[in-house]
This record gives structure tokens, C-alpha cells and sequence, in this order.
């Protein structure tokens, strides 16, 4: 009796022993998991309460009578070699959302200044009479060697003193305007301009009808606006300038701006993707600078 009394007291005992370990382990088991949420909690609030990465719009000003540059295809969707390379750009700056807003290009400056567009990208050369009063980022994106356009059967045109008491074709406020209106103030208002409101397909139709006798422009122009080679390209370079995005000046945010771009576009060179998209939309690879010939 005495041994069956002091094995059930010894098996008691261990039972209650094991009970209180088992109940020990489940107590600082959940202990440990409450001070382990306890210390997530704070972390968990913050990340819930973190305001997300804010995206800054831009508005690029642009046309859409510029063919292979910036125009509308058959389907009326914009694009071009400036449109295309702009969106690859907006794809390497998370920060920012670019949104195009088209109109005539001899509106882009005015629109700038007034804020109603954050930069413009529309082949806009770079010259010391823009830099006066915009700025310009860093990095070409394309080079424009310009010289006199004339109608194919031409042959009194060969230079730019040729077009002396002629009329001379261009777009208001384009560089080549400023060209031709400097060539005036030297030489005594010899050329006639007559400005147009910027459609580069007008310029087939007149220099071939003779309502103008010349023009100035791009080396790679004619193959885009004139595919049936009814003009050409005569004398020598007259200007050779950088193509770059226009921004308004002594504005921080449009300064920022640029030099994130530029950022941008020193990668969008570097593999190879702007020589890509110039021999793509512009016959051939304008993006680097060569000697003028």
C-alpha cells in the first residue's frame, strides 16, 4: 500500500512538474511573439503612414507639322524623333510625368513665358539670342548644319548673298529667321522675308510655285518634308548648332528640371538608344557633332 501511495504521490508530482514547464513554454512563447509584434507595431505604423513618392506634370510644348521630328501619323497619334525621345527620357525620371501640349511653333516661346508649358522640344537650336533670354540644358540631342534650300531646277540660288533683293522663306522666331533677320541688319535689309506660321510641308509648295525664292535649313530636312526631291540643299554650311530642349530662365524648378534631364540623356546616348532613334525618325545619326565641310 505504502509502495503503490509513494508511486502515485511521485507520478503526481511529475505530472505536475511537466504540466507547469509545458505551461511556462506556452507563457513565454507568447510572450516572445507579443514583444516581437510590439516591436513590428511601430514600423508597420510608420510604412502605413508614409506619404507615397510624389510625381511632379510637366507640360513639353511641341507641334505637329514638323514631319518624322514631331507630327501626327495616319492615326492621329503624335510622334516623331523629338515625341519618341522625350518619352524615353520621362521613362528614366520616376519623378516626373511628362504630358505633351501641341501647337503652332511660333506660339512654343510665348507659351513658355507665360508657364503655360514647362519646356519645349521641337529641334530648337541653341544661339546667343535664345540664350539671352532662355535656358537651354546641357546636352545635344542633335546637330543641324543649316545652308540655303531652293527649288530643284534652281540655278541662280548657289549661297546665301544669291537670295539679295529675293524672297527668303521662314518660320517667326525660328533660327533660321534669326539667321536671315541678322544677315538683314549687316546687309542693308537685302533679303526679303516672308515668314510663315511654321508647317514644314509648305515648303515644297513655295519655292516650287515661285511665291518664294529660297530658305534655310537643316542638312537632314529635305528627305523628310520633300520625299519626291523636288528641292535641294546648295552653298555651304552657314550655321552648324546644337539641338536642345528650351526652358524658362532663372526659374529653379525649370533648372532642376533640366539637369535631371540631362541626366537622363547622357544615358539615353550612352546605350545607344538616341542614335537609334535618329537614324530611325531622321534618316541617318545627327546626334554627334562633326567638322563642318
Amino acid at each position: 500500500m505504502r509502495n503503490f501511495t509513494t508511486l502515485t504521490v511521485t507520478t503526481l508530482a511529475l505530472a505536475l512538474v511537466a504540466a507547469g514547464c509545458g505551461a511556462k513554454s506556452e507563457t513565454t512563447n507568447a510572450s516572445t511573439k507579443a514583444a516581437a509584434d510590439a516591436s513590428k507595431a511601430p514600423v508597420a505604423a510608420a510604412a502605413a503612414t508614409a506619404a507615397p513618392v510624389k510625381v511632379k506634370k510637366i507640360i513639353v510644348g511641341t507641334g505637329t507639322q514638323f514631319p518624322n521630328v514631331a507630327f501626327l501619323d495616319k492615326d492621329g497619334k503624335l510622334t516623331g524623333y523629338d515625341i519618341e525621345l522625350v518619352k524615353e527620357i520621362d521613362k528614366r525620371l520616376p519623378e516626373y510625368e511628362f504630358e505633351f501640349k501641341t501647337m503652332d511653333f511660333a506660339n512654343l516661346l510665348l507659351s513658355l513665358e507665360t508657364n503655360k508649358i514647362d519646356f519645349v522640344a521641337h529641334e530648337i537650336e541653341k544661339n546667343k539670342e535664345r540664350e539671352q533670354k532662355y535656358l537651354f540644358n546641357n546636352e545635344p540631342y542633335a546637330y543641324w548644319k543649316t545652308k540655303v534650300i531652293v527649288a530643284k531646277e534652281n540655278t541662280t540660288v548657289k549661297t546665301i548673298d544669291d537670295l539679295k533683293g529675293k524672297k527668303a522663306l521662314t518660320t517667326a522666331t525660328s533660327a533660321e529667321a534669326t539667321l536671315l533677320e541678322n544677315y538683314n541688319k549687316a546687309n542693308d535689309n537685302a533679303i526679303k522675308i516672308v515668314y510663315q506660321s511654321g508647317a514644314a510641308n509648305d515648303l515644297v509648295t513655295q519655292l516650287t510655285t515661285g511665291r518664294a525664292d529660297g530658305a534655310l535649313g537643316a542638312d537632314f530636312l529635305l528627305p523628310l518634308v520633300d520625299p519626291q526631291s523636288k528641292l535641294k540643299v546648295v552653298g555651304p554650311i552657314i550655321e552648324e548648332a546644337e539641338v536642345r530642349f528650351l526652358f524658362r530662365k532663372n526659374d529653379k524648378d525649370g533648372q532642376e528640371l533640366a539637369d535631371k534631364i540631362d541626366v537622363a540623356l547622357k544615358a539615353v546616348k550612352a546605350d545607344g538608344t538616341l542614335s537609334k532613334l535618329s537614324t530611325q525618325w531622321l534618316g541617318g545619326d545627327f546626334t554627334k557633332k562633326e567638322d563642318s565641310k
